[in-house]
């Protein structure tokens, strides 16, 4: 089987940004994608936007309206990261959708990934951090309602906590919210997982997998998710601009090829998402990301 890998040329839009290195690095992951040797192993899907209906399960008709119509105040585009733009919005539909058909994907292939994704700060009525639409909560909303799978696991382990998707989710008993983060960084408000791992700052490969090991599996067996969605950020890099944590290029292989693991061996289906990354070196970042596709791939 290939391995279904969700990408949209939409995603190299240039955007007036704050600041530039969040979004440069989707067009130099694809070309590293292309250049690997899992190209050959993976069949390429082209994501539509997100429909308004699917994002209206997660995000107040206020905020939406605002998105859309490009009235967001300064301090809302400032909380945001971006300035608005007509391309911003098409950018964060496609990404969105693009996270829709990764799940989609993953529930008929067992695994699949997105070039994009793992904007899960953003709440229902507000943006925040880099993220204007919560993909993973629309995800999970939408399978949910789609009568895809009831019980939607989220394993997050970007370097930040997922405080929007907790939140978004704190009242929902078939969706577990699961984030092992950096205990000193971004938000400094914390929201509530159903499961919070804090770590504390500069804590290596070994640390860190010996916490995620001593979790996921038993997460997966007491909550028998239908499916997963993994939020393999790669800021938990000892190297990255944005992260407190010291993780080498290998401890983020091991840590990917971990997850994907334990789901398989689970016969559970599993959706992943790239996730936080920021460094001015995008060809060192874009190798940090292809590491989930490539881990992805042995397990086709």
């Amino acid at each position: 089987m290939k391995l279904p890998v969700v990408h949209h040329p939409g995603y190299t839009i240039a955007l007036p940004e704050a600041h530039p290195f969040p979004m440069a690095k989707f067009r130099v992951l694809r070309e590293h994608l292309d250049t690997s040797p899992m190209h050959a192993s993976a069949q390429w899907l082209r994501p539509e936007p997100v429909s308004l209906a699917a994002v209206r399960r997660v995000h107040t008709a206020e905020y939406l309206d605002a998105l859309l119509d490009g009235s967001l105040d300064r301090a809302a585009q400032r909380r945001s990261g971006f300035k608005w733009s007509e391309d911003l919005v098409l950018r964060v539909r496609l990404e969105t959708g693009g996270t829709l058909m990764t799940v989609e994907a993953a529930l008929d292939a067992g695994l699949a990934c997105n070039t994009a994704g793992g904007t899960h700060h953003a709440h229902a009525g507000a943006a925040s951090g880099y993220c204007l639409i919560n993909d993973i909560a629309v995800a999970t909303a939408h399978a949910r309602a789609e009568g895809w799978a009831q019980r939607v696991l989220v394993v997050d382990l970007d370097v930040h906590q997922g405080d929007g998707t907790a939140g978004l989710f704190d009242r929902e008993p078939d969706v577990f919210t699961f984030s092992m983060h950096a205990a000193s960084n971004f938000p400094a408000h914390k929201g509530r997982s159903d499961l919070d791992i804090a770590l504390r700052k500069g804590v290596s490969d070994e640390e860190y997998l010996q916490a995620l090991a001593s979790t996921l599996p038993g997460l997966l067996q007491t909550f028998r998710p239908d499916l997963v969605i993994y939020d393999a950020g790669v800021d938990v890099h000892r190297h990255d601009r944005l992260g407190h944590l010291a993780l080498t290029d290998e401890g983020i292989s091991r840590r990917d090829r971990y997850v994907f693991g334990c789901c398989r061996e689970a016969g559970i289906p599993v959706a992943a998402v790239i996730g936080g990354g920021y460094d001015r070196d995008l060809d060192a970042l874009a190798s940090r990301h292809a590491r989930l596709h490539q881990a992805a791939v042995e397990y086709c």
